[in-house]
């Protein structure tokens, strides 16, 4: 081959050597999960930012009730859930298995777990409002359980999808490191 500014090996146009410029598949396959789990923490950023908006207009009573329901039970532990999003970015630059680790643990506990008592805990309000057309809490003239309930099962699309992603970005890393003790 030939230097950058130098001349050319005698019989190569200088491509034969792209053969050997693939980049290893789990290498590919960590960069482009880390952009998708990136997409989803800032998905998952937003959400935390509404629920938290509820939740200080609730309480600062900046609306009236009638226009800002107070929050529901569930939502006080969900707002630990930007824990997890944290432990998950500060694992990317290092490619940090623990930390990643830990993410997935704990978006289980901070962020699928509040989802699902969430969804028990509004239930009977939804039935009463399914049943009978009858809703008590309002959110801008809209029944709080639909609009929590809208919340939580877009909050559980983007929790599951980045546990799953984060386990295939686990298993890719695994491969990674594995490789290296080989050598």
């Amino acid at each position: 081959m030939a230097c950058r500014g130098g001349p050319r090996a005698a019989g190569t146009d200088g491509s034969d050597f792209q053969h050997r410029e693939r980049v290893a598949s789990h290498y590919q396959m960590s960069v482009t999960l880390k952009s998708e789990i990136k997409k989803l923490i800032y998905t998952h950023v937003g959400i935390w930012l509404l629920v938290m908006a509820q939740m200080c207009v609730g309480h600062l009573k900046l609306l009236p009730h009638d226009q800002v329901a107070m929050p529901y039970q569930w939502e006080y532990p969900y707002l630990l859930s930007i824990l997890p999003s944290l432990l998950g970015l500060l694992s990317f630059p290092r490619n940090n298995i623990s930390y990643l680790v830990l993410s997935m643990i704990s978006t289980g506990l901070f962020s699928v777990a509040p989802l699902i008592y969430g969804a028990m805990e509004m239930f009977p309000m939804a039935q009463e409002l399914y049943r009978h057309g009858k809703a008590y809490r309002f959110i801008f003239g809209f029944s709080a359980v639909s609009v929590m309930y809208l919340v939580v099962v877009v909050a559980a699309q983007v929790h599951g999808w980045q546990l799953y992603y984060s386990k295939k970005l686990l298993d890719s890393w695994f491969t990674s490191t594995q490789e290296k003790k080989k050598k």
